[in-house]
């Protein structure tokens, strides 16, 4: 399998941001995004992911933070999808149960090339600190849409958004983990009976 490393830039009105992935990394990360608790979700994702991720964005944080969170999701999706290639050899599908003391989630991942979220987190309350748990979503959905990938998020238990929130994305960086894998027994094979993600 060849370097999976990929840097995207996205440049609008609203937001102004680059991101480089690599795919086979160690969990190395650096985030300047403006969104503090964002920052935190993210480094779970590369740490829990072995992902080596950089992400600078800067974004109309003077509104509020949805641009930011929206667009660092879609570029992501983007590189991940670049970084990714043709996607022979992968698993395809991922999948983690993650626990944080009375908060357990489940995510489920296929790199299917077609977007979809399903979505099922209540939250006990509207905001975590600064940052409003609505955003959370957004991220996922522009995550999703560039990626072409269907993801299913499943919060099963917990009463700490905190808890709740981190439980769901360390379990998105090992479901991410887990589909990205080299299957050696699928190199350079494409994980569809269709013949093309």
């Amino acid at each position: 399998m060849s370097q999976r490393i990929a840097e995207v830039e996205r440049n609008t009105l609203e937001t102004q941001i680059k991101i480089k992935v690599n795919l086979d990394g160690s969990g190395l990360a650096s985030f300047l995004t403006g969104v503090p608790f964002l920052d935190h979700m993210l480094d779970q994702v590369a740490r829990h992911g072995l992902i080596d991720m950089d992400i600078d964005a800067k974004g109309d944080l003077q509104i509020d933070a949805h641009h930011t969170v929206e667009d660092i999701g879609i570029t992501l999706g983007q590189a991940l999808k670049k970084a990714l290639g043709d996607k022979k050899g992968i698993v395809r599908y991922g999948h983690a149960y993650v626990p944080l003391d009375e908060a357990l989630s489940r995510v489920v991942i296929d790199f299917s090339g077609r977007p979809g979220l399903f979505y099922q987190v209540d939250y006990p309350r509207s905001s975590i600190g600064a940052f409003d748990v609505d955003l959370f979503r957004e991220f996922f959905q522009g995550f999703v849409n560039h990626a072409g990938v269907s993801l299913h998020i499943d919060n099963l238990k917990g009463t700490n958004a905190h808890h709740i929130a981190e439980t769901i994305f360390k379990a998105f960086g090992r479901a991410i983990r887990m589909a990205i894998t080299g299957d050696p027994r699928m190199a350079g094979i494409m994980p569809s009976t269709k013949g093309s993600l």
